[in-house]
């Protein structure tokens, strides 16, 4: 569209006057033509999808892994300040002087669990012990991989704040507990991972 300066029969500028510079009907067209956008907010799938995608070309290879990844939604972790940053490869403060860590660190960390580069699915990890919650986005993705999940924090807010995260996936594999993880958590020995 254009905008030129008009001016009144007295002599006065006036508001300007806008000129289409395409019919009406060609702009229906082309937005007949456009597809609706999908997969652009932070809930995507497609979000996930793309950082599982970089992932899986930085040398992630377990399936399971990179499923967990694909199915927990990260920036729900993060203060929502820092939000549009979730999917980015770079760790974040979660408060109290703690981060959430680089998706691809964590991702390598899952995979050493199963054992060094191996791809194949030969099951679970089993009953796995985190030693540190932080915000509870490991603890969340841990989950998905273990039969049970035992994730101690000593921190109480972050505790508190993994625990209210966590609240709404009501997932019965993960249990929180507000301990010193340096002496592990005994009532739920034997473990057959452990991460920290």
């Amino acid at each position: 569209v254009t905008a030129a300066k008009m001016t009144s029969a007295r002599g006065v500028a006036g508001p300007a006057l806008i000129r289409p510079q395409r019919h009406v009907a060609a702009a229906h067209a082309d937005a007949g033509r456009r597809a609706p956008a999908a997969g652009l907010g932070l809930d995507s799938a497609d979000v996930r999808a793309r950082m599982v995608a970089r992932l899986r070309a930085e040398g992630v290879i377990h399936p399971l892994v990179l499923a967990a990844f694909a199915a927990v939604p990260r920036h729900l972790f993060v203060d929502p300040g820092l939000a549009t940053q979730a999917y980015e490869d770079t760790s974040l403060p979660i408060g109290h002087g703690q981060t959430i860590s680089k998706p691809s660190v964590v991702a390598r960390m899952l995979e050493l669990l199963f054992g060094a580069e191996r791809a194949e699915v030969a099951g679970d990890l089993g009953a796995v012990l985190e030693i540190g919650t932080g915000c509870g986005y490991q603890a969340a993705l841990l989950s998905h991989l273990g039969k049970r999940v035992v994730s101690v924090e000593r921190l109480k807010p972050l505790h508190d704040k993994a625990r209210e995260l966590l609240a709404p996936m009501r997932n019965s594999r993960l249990r929180l507990v507000f301990d010193d993880g340096m002496r592990g958590h005994p009532p739920g020995a034997p473990y057959d991972s452990i991460i920290a």
